[in-house]
């Protein structure tokens, strides 16, 4: 060890017994060598760990990682070093970081906090990959890191270029794809504990089976799931006024995450949702917010689609009296087809606000029942709390409204649509007429 050297860092070493490094600098006395030595008998002897590190990066502090062995941060004075052999070979780790003077690194929550200057601090999110990346892991054609037990909160989306961006919320999925051609669809699917499907992120979403899009490229990648469960049906230009047909935000506990690539299940890991620690609300609690909007959703749905169902009809039946000729001899046809049309437009205009099209038009046009539902909706998925008896009364209340308007509508599907379709059948009419 050279002579007028100020040590800056001493670092025990969490796996040696009289293991532990020192960071020095000598760029006082214009040497900007790096200096980190490491000893494994309480400083009898001291070994110089620096292969790797630029000659003129001189070292300002060094961190063990608590969880890996040989795991090792240094910062110097032009950024971040790694080394997995315990500072036998050094590799730059600067990701996202500017160069900048690393004065002090530690480590929480498996995350990597650096202390510049002139750049604040700067957090590297989830070291955890660092921890389970191994040659027979980086062997393989795909596979998945286990991703970090995530807290059931909100998180930052926002981006600046001015400004540091938070950690966003959900559970960040860490994975490996060796090779992806355009050709290859890549998935990711998430499990409650009993194997029950949430939800399945895709390079090509099959949207009949409600998928959502995937964005993946050849090597390391990395996803962000929110935590919802799949969204109420939607139809498409509905115009509704604050109202949310989102889904629950997963319950805490033990979710599976696969990765599947063209079909074929090639990695699955385990993770876990804590609550939030600064939220009050109890097991029992959650559960109950989470089925409350359940059922809230099953409702929106299944009007949802019934609005679908008239819209197909009703077209159709458009179709069908364009192609009567002889309106006279098919006249009691006509009838009982204006007949649906009247009252099906009858009561779709009570589950939903038809005269609403553009944002502005529920300031004119008041709201009908399935949007109450769904405004419903959004107050209920606020916070971590369970229904309130006024919430479960306003709910259990529109539910009775909006199922006696299902029912007549269904008598209308199961009664008067087949017995249209029967006396068209019965019929001479032709649905395709050529001029």
């Amino acid at each position: 060890i050279p002579e007028w050297m100020m040590i800056n860092c001493i670092e025990v070493d969490p796996f040696t017994a009289g293991g532990a490094y020192i960071v020095g600098t000598r760029y006082k006395l214009g040497d900007y060598t790096p200096y980190i030595y490491k000893t494994e008998d309480y400083g009898e002897n001291w070994k110089l760990i620096t292969n790797g590190i630029a000659q003129e990066h001189f070292t300002r502090a060094l961190r063990s990682d608590p969880n890996r062995k040989g795991l090792l941060y240094a910062g110097t004075e032009n950024g971040v070093y790694v080394s997995f052999d315990d500072g036998v070979n050094w590799k730059p780790f600067q990701l996202n970081l500017p160069i900048v003077p690393i004065t002090d690194l530690t480590i929480k929550n498996n995350n990597l906090i650096a202390a510049t200057q002139g750049r604040s601090f700067w957090i590297i999110d989830d070291l955890t990959p660092l921890h389970q990346l191994n040659d027979n892991l980086i062997s393989k054609e795909a596979f998945l890191y286990q991703p970090m037990d995530s807290y059931r909160m909100g998180g930052s989306s926002r981006k600046s270029k001015t400004a540091g961006q938070n950690h966003p919320g959900g559970v960040i999925v860490n994975y490996f794809v060796k090779n992806l051609q355009k050709e290859d669809t890549l998935s990711l699917s998430f499990f409650e504990k009993n194997g029950k499907h949430i939800k399945t992120y895709s390079t090509k979403p099959d949207k009949s089976q409600d998928e959502e899009s995937l964005k993946a490229k050849k090597g390391a990648n990395s996803f962000n799931w929110n935590m919802q469960y799949p969204d109420a049906e939607k139809v498409k230009g509905m115009i509704l006024w604050w109202a949310s047909l989102n889904g629950p935000k997963a319950l805490p506990g033990e979710y599976t995450v696969k990765l599947t690539k063209n079909g074929m299940n090639v990695s699955e890991q385990t993770f876990n949702l804590l609550q939030d620690p600064r939220s009050s609300a109890s097991e029992e609690d959650l559960t109950s917010q989470f089925n409350f909007i359940i059922e809230i959703q099953e409702k929106l749905t299944e009007i949802h689609k019934t609005l679908k169902n008239i819209t197909k009809i009703k077209t159709q039946i458009n179709q069908l009296k364009s192609s009567i000729s002889d309106k006279e001899k098919n006249k009691e046809i006509i009838e009982l087809a204006d007949k649906i049309v009247k009252g099906l437009t009858k009561h779709e205009n009570e589950l939903y606000q038809t005269k609403s099209k553009s944002n502005q038009d529920p300031l004119n046009f008041p709201i009908k029942l399935n949007n109450k539902l769904a405004h419903l909706n959004s107050l209920s998925s606020i916070g971590d709390f369970k229904p309130t008896d006024q919430s479960v009364e306003f709910k259990n209340e529109i539910t009775k409204l909006i199922d006696d308007e299902l029912g007549k509508i269904y008598v209308i599907f199961n009664k008067d649509v087949k017995q249209l379709n029967k006396k068209v059948k019965e019929s001479d009419i032709e649905l395709i007429n050529l001029d």
